[in-house]
């Protein structure tokens, strides 16, 4: 049997389980895949815990992808640009190798799921968290025309633009003004509030079109605010992202085991009714 967990604070709501329950059905690994809700100070005590039980490995959701480089003996290309780790693997040596997955997850989902070319596209991004940061050097590399990030705290959105040494520029909302082709929501702060409608998000609404493809990292089995919002102002092409949670649990799956499951028909059946109601934070697993 092969231990895995989700290690975050908190953990509750994910997916993973049931994902990595799946992949291993598929694959015929036998697997026992825990959550492992840690104290906001307690993610190394609860890492050596699990390696102590003889995990191959985990995964680290929201809040710890940052700290979890530190516990990595090895980082990987992506992991080592994002400064953020959602994946450990213990290798045959021992050591502990850190894994990004999230950017590839998505530019896997845009561009196999959906259909959705990124090669010479302008993107806007929403957000410069950590959900953002993982997801911009695998975008980086489909060859985009430009990409522009914007945050409500433009200081943030500044600091993670400099890391690309010019590839991408962060904005303010002041500043846009035309559509783009490619939105990607990955701030929980453009979540209405209670008795806040979703048009009333801060969202310019010029940069959105008919032609605009929209994607929310956010999960959910109902149509998240910003995708409501995207509807609304007439853009055809949508998708929240549960894909990109099932792509990027794949590509952790197949690091461990070397195997690559069938993510298609795992998406199919989480959205015939194994999802929660309730948005997911892109930060989560």
């Amino acid at each position: 049997m092969n231990l895995l967990a989700v290690v975050g604070n908190p953990v509750g709501h994910s997916l993973s389980p049931q994902i990595h329950q799946m992949f291993a059905d598929e694959t015929g690994m036998s697997v026992t895949y825990q959550k492992v809700q840690a104290p906001l100070d307690g993610f190394a005590e609860a890492s050596a815990k699990l390696l102590d039980q003889g995990a191959v490995g985990f995964n680290i959701t929201v809040p710890f992808k940052f700290e979890a480089c530190d516990l990595a003996d090895t980082l990987s290309q992506y992991a080592s640009r994002a400064q953020a780790v959602n994946t450990i693997k213990r290798e045959r040596s021992g050591l502990l190798s850190g894994h990004n997955t999230d950017g590839l997850g998505l530019v896997r989902d845009m561009t196999e799921n959906l259909a959705w070319s990124i090669e010479g596209k302008q993107i806007l991004v929403l957000g410069a968290g950590g959900a953002v940061s993982g997801i911009l050097e695998p975008i980086l590399e489909q060859g985009p025309s430009s990409i522009h990030i914007v945050n409500r705290t433009h200081a943030k959105a500044v600091a993670l633009a400099e890391k690309y040494a010019g590839k991408i520029q962060a904005v303010k909302p002041s500043e846009l003004s035309a559509n783009y082709d490619l939105v990607i929501s990955g701030s929980s702060a453009g979540l209405p509030s209670a008795g806040e409608s979703a048009q009333e998000m801060p969202i310019p609404k010029q940069i959105i079109g008919e032609h605009t493809c929209c994607y929310d990292l956010i999960y959910s089995k109902t149509e998240t605010p910003f995708l409501s919002l995207c509807r609304d102002l007439g853009a055809k092409e949508r998708a929240d992202g549960l894909g990109m949670l099932v792509e990027q649990a794949a590509l952790a799956f197949e690091i461990w085991f070397g195997k690559r499951p069938d993510s298609a028909s795992v998406i199919n059946k989480l959205r015939g009714g194994h999802m929660n109601d309730e948005p997911e934070n892109p930060d989560l697993t």
